[in-house]
């Protein structure tokens, strides 16, 4: 029972931190990525569709990302996504593919990008101590149902602060990485 619920707690975490990692290869350090189109939708057809579904990506140059629609009606649909989103940068259109020419960071758009990053780090913090919150009122409850001791109850407690301290560590070397990749020239 305690074994299934910090397992639970495991793989919650597991999942806070993969949500950083989606959520962090969105950011856009100055080098040309296809993840930096990881979370734009297209309206196709009335609906939302992830660009990587409508498109192929690729990376012909450090600068410079090449989308080719596998249907050249939607280029209006994905140079509107893209100006929509976050990444404030215009695509070039030549009917058949859109060019995204990636401009090397300011200083002042680097800072900006780290606290972005840092906020982003945060919150996947807090959602690590949430699932630590979650489990510990689980295992409270066994105590109080008389399914685990107290003492069971304490060793768990330790375990699963174990299992909390571990996941803030990584989810904060992913940040320290992430921002030193946004702040090299």
């Amino acid at each position: 029972m305690i074994e299934d619920a910090l397992n639970e707690a495991r793989e919650r975490m597991e999942g806070a931190v993969e949500a950083l990692k989606t959520d962090l290869a969105g950011i856009r350090t100055g080098r040309a990525t296809p993840a930096l189109l990881q979370g734009i939708k297209v309206e196709y057809y009335g609906t939302p569709t992830p660009l990587n579904q409508l498109a192929t990506i690729s990376v012909p140059e450090p600068q410079m990302l090449l989308i080719r629609p596998f249907d050249p009606s939607s280029i209006q649909a994905v140079e509107r996504a893209i100006l929509k989103s976050e990444l404030g940068l215009t695509p070039s259109s030549d009917g058949r593919m859109i060019r995204l020419i990636i401009p090397r960071l300011t200083e002042e758009r680097r800072q900006e990008l780290a606290r972005l990053v840092g906020r982003r780090v945060e919150e996947a913090r807090v959602a690590v101590r949430n699932v630590r919150r979650d489990v510990l009122e689980d295992l409270r409850s066994f105590e109080k149902e008389k399914l685990i001791s107290e003492d069971d109850m304490y060793r768990a407690k330790d375990r699963l602060q174990e299992l909390t301290d571990e996941f803030v560590e990584r989810v904060g070397e992913i940040g320290e990485h992430k921002e030193q990749e946004i702040m090299e020239v």
